[in-house]
């Protein structure tokens, strides 16, 4: 049966209305409400891949970068469009973090961004994290890791051992201080958008 003229020019201009909501819901919308900052060869295999899960279960918007970025993403502009739109970063502290420049550079930018951090010492003691100068990096990006390591030391996190620690335990309290400093900042722009506050509650109040 054919489909009279004029109805099937309304269902186009609905479907072409559609797609351009949301279309502007995605440029609108940041591109995660958690940045992952980690030390891919020690913690994504483990700890940070399983962060990444389990938020991604909850809808709490991940990022972590081998999940998120593509091939032909730019390193660097993909990262910190995360980071300046996330509301929460973990940071996943490991033995050879501190070694990789870009791990320290994203900490770096959580911190010069005001973001609320949420540090997880994983198999290393926190005095144990230095930025070494090994002649890669400027004296100004030096100071820039060892300022945002300094914070991150001294912002109360977890700790674990990834041989004798409890994984589901390590679950439940990272995802309990997420949820928590999400609905913080949520209240914070709360007379901005109080209905999205709302039914962010509603959302989160399932996890308790």
């Amino acid at each position: 049966m054919q489909r009279p003229v004029a109805t099937a020019k309304s269902l186009i201009h609905h479907r072409g209305r559609n797609l351009r909501q949301k279309i502007q819901m995605q440029v609108l919308r940041p591109p995660c409400d958690v940045f992952i900052n980690h030390r891919g060869i020690d913690t994504k295999r483990n700890v940070s891949g399983l962060l990444f899960h389990y938020f991604s279960v909850l809808n709490l918007r991940p990022f972590l970068d081998s999940k998120n970025m593509r091939p032909g993403d730019s390193l660097y502009q993909k990262i910190n469009e995360a980071i300046c739109g996330c509301k929460v970063g973990v940071a996943v502290f490991s033995p050879n973090y501190c070694e990789s420049p870009y791990c320290l550079h994203e900490l770096a930018v959580l911190m010069e961004n005001k973001k609320r951090v949420i540090p997880i010492f994983c198999d290393v003691k926190p005095s144990l994290l230095q930025v070494m100068d090994d002649g890669l990096c400027s004296d100004k990006d030096l100071q820039r890791f060892r300022d945002a390591l300094e914070e991150a030391r001294d912002t109360v996190g977890l700790t674990f051992d990834t041989t004798t620690g409890d994984w589901s335990k390590l679950l439940k309290d990272a995802t309990d201080a997420v949820v928590r400093n999400v609905l913080e900042v949520d209240e914070e722009g709360a007379s901005k958008n109080p209905l999205y506050v709302a039914r962010k509650r509603l959302n989160f109040s399932s996890l308790s």
